[in-house]
């Protein structure tokens, strides 16, 4: 059962500051990755294309590393437990910046992912790379995007002095 007690003032306006930054930065972030594979695109002319086996398996590993990976930081950062235990000790100003640090950290897998495959596309000139790595970047910073909502419902339900019931699900 939601319980409809609004939240300060106080903990609205740094819940609207924190996600407004972390929103910010995700988006700059996503801007970024499509920005690597235009610049891959542009650049394709004046790369000279070199296969290299053993970077292309060792790029489409680390990817699949680092994509899963940040689905698992995500997960267990921001579950149930971890997140009443977060807000029972440190109240609400705790339990967002733990929402936005983790928001953060997943954010910069994904621009890493991006990078990874610019890298491989300049020293092998196959423009794929950037490609590849950027739709796996782009779907793990869409996955790792702030719903304020849902902030607002985690600080609602975790926050001891709300009145929530402890039992109820994260979502």
């Amino acid at each position: 059962m939601e319980t409809s007690s609004a939240l300060t003032a106080e903990v609205q306006a740094e819940l609207i500051r924190r996600h407004k930054t972390t929103a910010t930065t995700v988006l700059s972030l996503l801007v970024a990755v499509v920005l690597l594979c235009v610049l891959a695109y542009v650049t394709q002319k004046f790369l000279t294309q070199r296969t290299n086996p053993s970077l292309d398996i060792a790029l489409r590993i680390t990817i699949l590393i680092f994509g899963l990976g940040a689905i698992a930081l995500r997960r267990t950062h921001f579950a149930k437990m971890r997140l009443q235990d977060i807000a029972a000790l440190q109240g609400a100003s705790g339990l967002l910046i733990a929402l936005q640090r983790t928001t953060l950290r997943v954010a910069i897998i994904g621009i890493v992912i991006g990078v990874f495959g610019f890298v491989a596309t300049l020293v092998t000139g196959i423009p794929t790379y950037t490609y590849q790595a950027g739709v796996v970047a782009v779907a793990v910073l869409l996955y790792g995007y702030p719903v304020r909502r849902a902030w607002g419902q985690a600080v609602r339900r975790f926050l001891p002095d709300s009145g929530s019931n402890p039992v109820q699900n994260a979502g």
